[in-house]
This record gives structure tokens, sequence and C-alpha cells, in this order.
């Protein structure tokens, strides 16, 4: 526990506040309590703070100017550069100012930068199509580095911008890295190679899958009330989107996969756009497009020809079926 409380500040640009919403719903301990046990103090938060008007803006004048030390900046959403890199499309009312130059000077302040949600790491969803709000992630456009920040910035801490990627993010993906924070155990180690926490993104989304042995015998949906695997006709980016998501359950039960959603590997930088759609996979000659990570081809086309060859009845079956159409049964036991 530090000295003194960690001073969080929370600004909210370009997105849905799908990520906050989210986090608010952070279960075992609750979102309050999981500040509290890290001994984070919330300066200011859209949706936690009864401050609105002069009164927030004081708060962040203070921690502009260094009145307050700023300990950890968070932002959700993409930074709003438009038009033509001026900022106004995002104005903070009351100030005259956009909210991409208090972005700017916070981050100047702070102790650590975290992008909370593929938004604020890599533009996301918002940054979408032709962009003509010119928005982008604190760090990345996209897969290219520079983001509002540039190429190379250091927060107060030495390290780049965390970022939180996923669309929403699982609230323990922040949670956690916090703790970390709040310890003085986070450090260059604890991040990938697009600046992600490995504490979530060291798993792949297929690791702990419901469906995996549909993915063994290549048994695939057809459907997407289906129940087979839905990486060879539904899109499914499991085996290559770098989460947790199936082995830390969302609200303690359940995931995309298990909703009957294909994973759209929210945590990449370009994942908003895929060129096809979320739930179609592309194929070459019949082979999918996205393979899996590490995967050479010819290795991946001979294992899915054996694995279909040797497909049971069973999962043959309950793969292209809405509900279990022939249950597990003991061959041992006779009729």
């Amino acid at each position: 526990m530090p000295e003194r409380p960690l001073h969080l500040l929370w600004l909210q640009s370009g997105g849905c506040g799908g990520c906050r919403l989210s986090l608010i719903g952070a279960e075992g301990p609750d979102l309050l309590t999981t500040f509290a046990a890290a001994g984070i103090e919330v300066l200011w938060h859209p949706s936690l703070s009864a401050e609105t008007g002069r009164s927030a803006i004081e708060i962040i004048e203070e921690a502009v100017s260094g009145e307050v030390t700023l300990d950890i900046l968070c932002l959700e959403g993409s930074v709003m550069r438009g038009p033509n890199g001026t900022g106004r499309f995002h104005m903070m009312a009351g100030t005259g100012r956009p909210v991409m130059g208090w972005i700017s000077d916070l981050a100047k302040v702070a102790g650590h930068v975290v992008a909370v949600g593929s938004c604020a790491a890599f533009g996301g969803i918002t940054a979408a199509g032709a962009n003509e709000v010119e928005a982008c992630g604190l760090a990345y456009e996209g897969t290219e580095p520079g983001g509002l920040l540039g190429h190379g910035f250091l927060s107060r801490s030495g390290l780049p911008v965390i970022n939180v990627a996923g669309c929403p993010i699982h609230p323990a993906w922040l949670t956690e890295t916090l703790h970390q924070i709040a310890a003085g155990r986070f450090g260059r180690a604890d991040l990938d190679e697009w600046e992600r926490p490995v504490s979530y993104t060291n798993h792949l989304v297929h690791h702990g899958c419901s469906r995996n042995e549909f993915y063994e015998f290549k048994a695939s949906a057809e459907r997407l009330c289906d129940l087979g695997c839905m990486m060879e006709n539904l899109g499914c980016r499991g085996t290559r989107a770098r989460a947790d998501c199936n082995i830390r359950r969302w609200n303690g039960s359940g995931s995309c996969i298990d909703g009957g959603y294909p994973c759209i590997n929210c945590t990449s930088p370009g994942f908003k756009e895929p060129g096809h759609s979320f739930t179609a996979t592309p194929k070459i000659s019949g082979i999918p497009v996205g393979l899996p990570m590490d995967m050479p081809k010819a290795w991946f086309v001979a294992l899915a020809a054996l694995s279909k060859a040797a497909t049971p009845v069973r999962l043959k079956t309950n793969a292209t079926a809405d509900r279990v159409a022939v249950p597990l049964h003991d061959r041992k036991k006779r009729a």
C-alpha cells in the first residue's frame, strides 16, 4: 500500500462508454472496494464523481498545474482530432479548449497513462471507415505508432501508454493492472508488443473455450445458433485473439462465444475492419485464411483432414444443431 493514496483521473472521449459500464459491473470485489484495496483515490470519474461543470474543471486544472499529483490518467474512448486537426469536434464544456488539449497536458504530468479500451488504445470503432472525425488512440493510429501523444511517449514513470485493449474491456483487466501499478510492480516486462498487459494477452481466447471439443475434430457450426466450432464458417478468431475471455469469465459465467457469437479479436488494433463480415470466414481453396496462431498452413490442413475423418457421430451431429441431439453415452454400458 503506498504512503498516500494514488490519484486517478478518468476522462471520456470519443466512444460509447461501454468500457466504463463494464468496469462498474466488476465483481468479487466490486469496483469501489477494488480502488480502496489498491489505495487509489479517484479525483474525478464521469460516472462515479459528484462534481460537474466548473467543479470538475477545477479538479482537472489542479492536476495539470501540479497542485494535485496525478498518478494515473485513464482515458476511455478515442481522441477526436477533427476537423482538420483542431479538435473542435470534441470541446471541454466551459473551457473553450478541445478535449485533446487537456488530454495532452494531463499526460505530460501523469505518473502512468492508461488507455482504457481499444478506442483509447488504437482508435477503435470510432476511427473505422473514412474516419471523418480524425479519431486516433493515445499512442497508436490503428496499427501505426504515433496517435495523439506521438511515437516514443513515456509517462513520468518511464513507461509508454498502457493499452488495456478490448471492446469493451473485462473489468479485471484494468483493476488487475491498477493493483500492479499501486504496488509498484508494473514494468515494461508486463507489456506485450502492443503495450497491452500480458496478464491477459499471454492467453488466447481459444484457451478454455467451451467449444474446444468441436474444434479438435473440426466439427463446425454452419449457423450462429449451432453448437459447433465457429472458426471454419462463422469468422471466429479465438485461435488468434489475445485475451483470456474464456478463462476469466465475464460476470463470472460467460463470454462472447458462450453467448453464441464468434470472437472478433477486439483486443487487436485492426479488429474493427477485418475486410469481411464478422460472422464469415474468408477462405482460399476452402482453407480458412485466419489459421490458428503459430501453426503452419500445411500442418493445419493435414490435421484438419485427419480430425474430420475421425469425428464421432455425436459431434458431427451436434455441431449443426442448436441443442444436444446426440447425448454422451458410455459404450461400456450395454443397453
